[in-house]
């Protein structure tokens, strides 16, 4: 590696870190600043206590740079050469300009990355930075109420090495400057509006649907978590059998899956009110977020992971609790499993389709002949019973079954994608009172 527009080498932690961080920040691109490593022979030299190190960079970024910083960075320590040296990942902010807090938005306070150094901004691009400066973000809406309780992230919380005191919604910037809850402190809490859906068709296409599960109305940590869960327990080990042996694998890589579901709740502009959506096909999983790509990126950039967080409120609680790595891995971490053809933008939206696993059985899971043997006569049994119309758990005890996403992918979906059964309420496919009949072949 070399210095770069991106790439900053420093020897030791020195005053002038902020004057690199700032200059990263106001920088379309973001970049990564190594301490340990000579600026000159590009050689690690190491860096004594980085354990140290990480926490004073930590409180210099934060305290010594406005706007705020939080969830723009992150700092980690790597070996290099056998030494141990301190990366500090910086995004692109959303808030420019980003300038020293003891300076304030002057020349002497607000840098931009040109070239390999870090250069003092003109006037000009102070007063116009600033003039289109976002504010429609879930940090400075109000949020519609007031009354908010946070029991939920406090156990989220309590499970990690962090804990939350009297000042956490000052210090995870979950209230406005008049000191009133923002919207990212809405989204939050334990009770809110916000429903974040899971839907599942029977085809390939959303005429059929047999499953419509909501996760919200609670933290978002907590709707992410129920998403996460439900997905992996829909992301079943499928089997094939080659000649000398059976092969095995997720309809969906785990790794990428887990990435895009946490970068789609992260990143989704919640400006508007609308969601993230998720939805099962027969052969497929569409993972749909509101907004488009950052104002300034193009694909490219998109594709070689440079952030621009559109939440940093949730980038920040969602790192503190694990459940993000690092800054700019999510989008790497897909396209090492996936083709960049998965993507589709639009001005408003992005979505994601991945593909389910090819050349294994993708509707029912069989792993054998046997097993399709089986499945085959518990369908036949199924489609006699509904002769008269049942539930779920009527048909599943008829026949001596107990796992209900098995029943799902394995008999009722294929029967009614197939055109065999039918809902006795079609335009409410998840009622309570739904019920499934055999459709009877028309005889002329």
């Amino acid at each position: 590696m070399q210095e770069s527009n991106r790439i900053e080498f420093k020897r030791e932690l020195t005053d002038s870190l902020e004057k690199e961080v700032v200059a990263f920040l106001n920088y379309r691109d973001g970049g990564v600043i190594y301490l340990g490593i000579d600026d000159k022979t590009h050689a690690a030299v190491g860096i004594e206590d980085a354990d140290a190190v990480q926490l004073k960079i930590k409180d210099r970024i934060r305290n010594n740079i406005s706007p705020s910083t939080m969830g723009l960075f992150d700092v980690i320590a790597e070996i290099r050469d056998q030494k141990e040296i301190v990366k500090i990942t910086v995004a692109s902010g959303s808030e420019k300009p980003y300038y020293l807090s003891r300076m304030g938005m002057s020349a002497k306070g607000c840098y931009i990355r040109i070239g390999s150094a870090s250069e003092p901004m003109p006037a000009r691009m102070i007063e116009d930075l600033f003039a289109s400066r976002i504010r429609n973000s879930i940090g400075t809406i109000k949020s519609r109420k007031q009354t908010l309780t946070f029991e939920q992230l406090k156990i989220y919380y309590n499970e990690t090495r962090l804990k939350l005191n009297d000042q956490f919604a000052h210090n995870l910037e979950l209230l406005t400057e008049d000191s009133a809850y923002n919207y990212a402190a809405y989204l939050l809490s334990d009770v809110n509006g916000l429903s974040v859906k899971v839907a599942k068709y029977a085809g390939t296409d959303r005429v059929n649907l047999v499953e419509n599960e909501e996760y919200g109305y609670c933290s978002l940590v907590k709707a992410t978590k129920a998403v996460l869960e439900k997905l992996k327990v829909e992301n079943t080990t499928f089997a094939r059998i080659t000649p000398g042996r059976r092969e095995e694998r997720k309809l969906l890589d785990p790794v990428a899956l887990r990435e895009a579901v946490i970068n789609a709740i992260i990143h989704n502009n919640y400006s508007n009110e609308v969601p993230p959506k998720f939805e099962l096909f027969a052969d497929r999983l569409e993972i749909t977020s509101a907004g488009g790509l950052p104002s300034g990126f193009d694909e490219e950039e998109f594709f070689m992971g440079y952030s621009v967080p559109q939440n940093k409120e949730l980038m920040r609680v969602f790192h503190d609790l694990d459940m993000v790595e690092q800054l700019g891995s999510g989008v790497p971490r897909i396209l090492a499993h996936y083709p960049r053809t998965i993507y589709q933008f639009t001005p408003n939206f992005i979505r994601l389709v991945f593909p389910f696993a090819e050349g294994f059985d993708q509707v029912t899971g069989q792993a054998s002949d046997q097993a399709g043997d089986q499945a085959g006569d518990q369908a036949d049994k199924l489609l006699v019973f509904c002769t008269t119309p049942r539930s779920v758990s009527e048909i599943m005890q008829h026949l001596g079954l107990g796992h209900r996403t098995y029943f799902r992918n394995t008999l009722l979906n294929p029967l009614i994608a197939s055109g065999n059964l039918a809902f006795t309420i079609p335009d409410k496919p998840s009622s309570p009172k739904q019920r499934y009949i055999i459709v009877k072949p028309e005889v002329d």
